[in-house]
């Protein structure tokens, strides 16, 4: 599996967490899978405002639990985000040992989309959906 393939997997996660504002003042804390329901991320306000937005990888699964990932697992994907609008942050995102600029938008009280683009060329977008344990 190429870097960039895994990339498109664990950012198929990240990038679900970033979009267009919400119109409501729902929370994007708790626990979020994303759309291929292999990996799933807990979401967190941080920073020294608490208004930076943080996410880490926590669980994967469905054939994403392989050796290649592992190393991953517990790890901050999102890193202190800053928010640039209601329901909305841009920030770094962290694939895999390499670093991609992200969006991200919560859409709704259970959804959140995700943009991320890698050197600069290489974009894709994703949707996260509210994890109930």
């Amino acid at each position: 599996m190429t870097s960039l393939q895994r990339f498109g997997g664990l950012a198929a996660g990240l990038i679900a967490l970033l979009a267009a504002p919400a119109a409501w003042a729902a929370s994007p804390v708790g626990t979020w899978e994303i759309e291929m329901k292999d990996s799933r991320y807990r979401v967190e306000m941080c920073g020294d405002d608490n208004t930076a937005l943080c996410g880490t990888l926590i669980w994967l699964g469905n054939g994403a639990d392989s050796p290649e990932n592992l190393p991953y697992l517990n790890t901050l994907m999102i890193d202190h985000a800053p928010q640039t609008g209601q329901g909305q942050w841009k920030g770094d995102l962290h694939i895999y040992g390499q670093t991609a600029a992200g969006t991200i938008t919560q859409v709704g009280a259970d959804q959140i989309t995700l943009k991320g683009c890698a050197f600069g060329i290489i974009c894709k977008t994703y949707q996260m959906y509210r994890y109930a344990e």
